[in-house]
């Protein structure tokens, strides 16, 4: 993969990793995404994080989970360095996923069902509304939830039968030549796929050229979707966009900053007489963020990450509010344990709270499911639901030996032969 244009441009891909242990040796698991430097301080965060849960009541936590959630993010002295943002929320997801992953496995379900299968009520208390009662509260969630039941055994059904559709960027970063890109679509218009997301913004001629490549390849009756990974000042965005605007692009991802709502909202005015709309999330650092975006009519699809922000307690809150406000959720995913994780979250909503998969997809990038007890798995352009206990999220015994930075076998050979240095000879 290269993305040469992004902000990330030497990305190592890694993880934080949690376990969490009960008495009975059940183990849950649960991680954060990351790009490599860095990861050291989310690990120190979770070991901060960690007195708040080692020695808890596990029924406790989930007989109130909302409650135990705003316990991580809202310590009084750690809030200081959030409140509910960066390192340390990117913590609290890898413990919450864990919480998660564990929760699934002594009910004996897969994340997306031991969701569906909670009551109302049950789901709720799992959130804090603290903060987000002026565009949804408690009541109007359980509403949503109720109406949700509705149908229900018919989707999960189908769901089983068929699994949630999904769209590629396999063949879409910058720096792949023309036969590579080529390769790339052909082989996933063989698999089944029909939408497609390529990285744009770095020179508008290559843009419109590799637009053009792209639509004579893939026809144009499947979906295309372009990412600009925050590189554009909005008015930029704007004019760029309108160029590209006649290869009818589904969406423009992440245009500007991932902060900037107002801009968002700038850019999603301008871009609608285009039929383009606005895709934006996965950088976004808490559930106050996204309740202004969704308020700002700023994006049109929804991108949660599912370590982004506070684990899935909070992700269930943005789910509420898109749906309540008409918003289509597309999942972000891709890196070390995205689609393992996300897959469930999308198939929560589509069998509990929205009722529908149409026009929404979760994104797939075939990378690093190799690594996992119980992978993703895709067929004919369809996350498969799962249906091991838990949330995906348990690493192979030897993906922890070798690659576990940086006593990993993987590490220790790069060491040896001089490409890294060896980071424990320079404590100080």
């Amino acid at each position: 993969m290269l993305d040469i244009q992004s902000h990330h441009t030497d990305p190592d891909y890694s993880c934080a990793y949690v376990t969490l242990t009960i008495q009975t040796g059940l183990e849950g698991h649960g991680l954060t995404f990351t790009l490599g430097r860095g990861t050291e301080i989310v690990v120190q965060a979770i070991r901060t994080l960690s007195t708040l849960v080692v020695g808890q009541v596990l029924t406790d936590i989930y007989k109130d989970f909302g409650t135990f959630w705003r316990s991580l993010t809202s310590e009084s002295q750690l809030r200081w360095i959030g409140p509910e943002k960066g390192v340390t929320h990117l913590a609290t997801a890898a413990i919450i996923n864990a919480l998660w992953d564990l929760w699934g496995k002594l009910l004996k379900k897969p994340v997306w069902q031991l969701l569906a299968d909670l009551e109302p009520e049950q789901l709720v208390s799992c959130i804090d509304f603290r903060y987000l009662t002026n565009v949804i509260t408690k009541d109007e969630a359980l509403e949503l939830l109720r109406k949700g039941k509705q149908g229900k055994e018919e989707r999960v059904n189908k769901l089983l039968d068929v699994g949630y559709p999904c769209y590629t960027t396999q063949a879409g970063w910058l720096g792949y030549s023309n036969e590579k890109i080529r390769d790339l679509a052909q082989k996933y218009l063989d698999l089944g796929f029909t939408a497609f997301k390529l990285k744009v913004g770095k020179n508008l001629y290559d843009d419109i050229k590799r637009l053009e490549f792209v639509r004579n390849i893939i026809g144009w009756e499947k979906t295309l979707m372009v990412d600009a990974n925050q590189v554009w000042e909005v008015q930029e965005a704007i004019d760029w966009m309108a160029q590209l605007a006649q290869f009818k692009p589904l969406w423009i991802e992440e245009p500007t900053s991932p902060d900037d709502v107002l801009g968002h909202a700038q850019i999603s005015k301008a871009l609608k007489p285009l039929g383009i709309g606005v895709a934006s999330g996965e950088m976004c650092c808490n559930r106050v963020l996204f309740k202004q975006f969704l308020q700002a009519d700023a994006i049109q699809y929804c991108q949660i990450d599912s370590a982004r922000i506070g684990g899935v307690n909070e992700i269930l809150s943005v789910y509420l509010m898109a749906k309540k406000l008409g918003v289509k959720v597309c999942p972000h995913a891709g890196g070390v344990g995205l689609c393992e994780m996300v897959q469930h979250l999308q198939m929560w909503d589509y069998v509990a709270l929205s009722g529908t998969s149409e026009g929404k997809y979760i994104e797939y990038i075939d990378q690093q499911h190799e690594h996992f007890v119980n992978p993703t798995i895709v067929e004919n352009a369809h996350y498969l639901a799962p249906r091991t206990p838990g949330y995906n999220t348990t690493f192979k015994k030897d993906a922890v030996e070798n690659y576990e930075y940086p006593n990993g076998k993987e590490w220790q050979n790069l060491f040896e032969k001089g490409v890294f240095s060896d980071p424990r000879k320079h404590k100080s």
